[in-house]
């Protein structure tokens, strides 16, 4: 079994379930505070009912990805690698934005999440909606995104699916570690080194989307035999060419070959491929100099504010 493919889901499914993680923390710390444990089951709840969601959203992705594809039989082999660009693409956008905003909110999550609580417990008699409300959301959200990611990666099977759970169970273990036993971890740093691999793997899902876009574009044009009109580099265009993304600037297969270890793992990790192409190397440079760029810059500019150590509120 090739566990590789469950490296990227791993990461960041860890990487937003710690997020979440410190969400529930919080509040059930701000709830013992507050005399209010009795709402601690309205907490459990949202997290059992996020997870569930966020797995339903992720069949019903991959529900529509198998229909679609078999509508036009004909065309499975291009609506499917188009189908994994488009949701490559939605995913870049996500964990992106993700990365960078979550890092700028960082200092501020804490308040938040008490402002949040303290208005919900106004409200007496929805109290327990208002706690269950915050979690489900909390947990969706951060379950999105790994959705997006697994969706954008369906064909290689359940791998990804199991990276993720892995993922989940070590965030909830990092919480209870927090929160339950009072262990002090430097989440700053964490989040840095989760945010560093996370900027790598968002840039190999750049290079993968224009990979899919390229086989689809392919595939179509030798369908439809339109190939001189829809591949851009048609004068080269052969199987291990492009048939949009411009001339080949390096060739690894003989060094580093992307199917066998260790280029396995940069493949999954990092986008590695051991045919890269012209519009794939721009775009991950492009990439890297700007989220990767913004996100650096963010990390240094909050490095002075933000606390070491998430402990327990006393």
């Amino acid at each position: 079994m090739d566990f590789s493919t469950a490296l990227p889901t791993f990461v960041i499914t860890l990487r937003e379930g710690v997020e979440a993680a410190l969400v529930v923390g919080i509040v059930l710390a701000l709830l013992k505070k507050g005399k209010q444990s009795r709402l601690n089951s309205w907490v459990y709840a949202g997290v059992g009912v996020g997870i569930a969601i966020s797995a339903l959203i992720g069949v019903l992705f991959g529900w529509i990805i198998q229909a679609l594809g078999k509508i036009n039989p004909q065309y499975t082999s291009v609506v499917e690698p188009m189908l994994e660009g488009v949701f490559s693409v939605l995913a870049i956008i996500m964990l992106s934005w993700m990365l960078i905003w979550m890092t700028q909110q960082a200092k501020s999550m804490k308040a938040a999440v008490e402002g949040a609580v303290t208005e919900a417990l106004t409200q007496k008699s929805n109290a327990g909606w208002g706690v269950f409300s915050l979690i489900l959301i909390a947990v969706v959200r951060e379950g999105f995104e790994t959705v997006l990611f697994i969706a954008a990666n369906f064909q290689q099977g359940f791998m990804p699916a199991l990276g993720a759970i892995g993922g989940l169970v070590t965030a909830i273990a990092i919480g209870v570690m927090l929160f339950k036993w009072g262990i002090k971890i430097n989440i700053r740093q964490f989040f840095q080194v989760m945010g560093i691999l996370l900027v790598l793997i968002v840039a190999g899902l750049v290079v993968s989307a224009l990979k899919h876009f390229d086989e689809a574009v392919a595939n179509l044009a030798l369908s439809s035999r339109a190939t001189e009109s829809l591949c851009f580099y048609y004068e080269r265009f052969t199987k291990i060419h492009s048939c949009i993304l411009g001339p080949m600037v390096w060739n690894t297969d003989k060094i580093l070959p992307d199917e066998q270890f260790p280029g396995v793992i940069f493949k999954t990790l990092f986008g590695y491929r051991e045919h890269l192409y012209l519009v794939q190397a721009v775009s991950y440079l492009t990439f890297l100099l700007t989220v990767g760029g913004a996100y650096f810059r963010s990390i240094t500019g909050n490095s002075s504010t933000q606390t070491k150590n998430i402990k327990p509120i006393a």
